[in-house]
């Protein structure tokens, strides 16, 4: 199977890209500019230089495609790069470019919470996107992971940051809070299995780890494995907004880069982020990965360094 991918040469895109090359399907990355040279040398793979948000650059992407795997999406906003724009108006315009060509089978990266009436703009932008997948006409799949961990994760590996250089570890959101984080190997799994599995086509799968955590919970996860101890400290959420709000302005207006925390997130922070993974887990033969054996395997470096 010929597989278009959006968003390759990220986080969890290059995971997939890994499985998918490893299961024998070959893939055509979308990719900008100065991902170019980046995305061949590290994969091998076909190349489309494009951007989701312009229709016209994604013209001849999908020709002799056989399936989509889109999982474009952002966290923060910068420029034109809006929750609206990427979610939205992006996957409207791959859904458009993969209909033009006759492509089947269209694979959909959303987000656990995601819902009509969320608090954030975040899920409320991803349910619509959810909307247009399920109105393209094509046969869909939906995927909406918890919080994802690996190798180049966002939120374990800042985290792992802070303890390195802080004794002092912020904790947001509320106390209580749950959280399931997942594997990115199990998340990627379920994507490419999902392409040939005919059971797939038409659901929306929860996928999520076999653990359940508060905030302070993973952070102990994360000293335990680093070895050390931090004291830790609740950050009242009215400090935690204003906080944020000024780290959007100062990296989304002035540095134009994704601040480190937005409004947003502090809004999901507030939320339970857990879910039903058993019918993918068995559906795609998931195996289940505790946190502290999984994020073990990228973090050790830490340990050895301090002896």
């Amino acid at each position: 199977m010929k597989v278009f991918v959006t968003g390759a040469t990220g986080f969890v895109g290059e995971e997939i890209v890994r499985q998918l090359r490893q299961a024998g399907h070959s893939v055509r990355m979308l990719v900008r500019n100065k991902s170019l040279g980046e995305a061949r040398e590290r994969t091998g793979a076909d190349i489309h230089v494009g951007n989701i948000l312009d229709a016209e650059s994604l013209q001849g992407a999908l020709k002799g495609i056989d399936a989509v795997i889109h999982l474009v999406g952002i966290i923060s906003e910068v420029g034109e790069s809006t929750f609206e724009n990427v979610h939205m108006r992006g996957t409207r315009n791959v859904v458009a470019a993969a209909r033009e060509q006759a492509v089947k089978r269209f694979v959909h990266m959303s987000a656990l919470g995601t819902r009509p009436d969320g608090v954030s703009r975040y899920h409320r932008t991803k349910w619509e996107a959810e909307q247009i997948v399920r109105g393209s006409g094509l046969e869909f799949t939906i995927f909406r992971p918890s919080l994802i961990f690996g190798p180049r994760d966002l939120f374990v590996n800042l985290f792992a940051k802070i303890i390195r250089f802080s004794l002092v570890v912020p904790i947001l959101g509320r106390r209580d809070a749950k959280f399931q984080p997942v594997a990115i190997e199990a998340v990627a799994g379920a994507f490419v299995k999902s392409l040939t599995e005919a059971s797939a086509v038409g659901q929306t799968f929860d996928v999520a780890g076999p653990q359940i955590f508060t905030f302070s919970e993973i952070i102990d996860q994360i000293l335990a494995v680093m070895k050390r101890k931090r004291l830790k400290v609740h950050i009242p959420a009215a400090v935690a907004r204003i906080q944020a709000m000024f780290l959007q302005f100062l990296f989304s207006k002035i540095l134009r880069k994704a601040p480190p925390l937005n409004r947003d997130q502090l809004i999901m922070l507030q939320e339970d982020n857990v879910g039903n993974a058993d019918t993918a887990n068995k559906l795609f033969g998931l195996r289940p990965v505790l946190f502290r054996d999984g994020i073990a395997k990228y973090l050790a470096g830490d340990v050895t360094r301090d002896r």
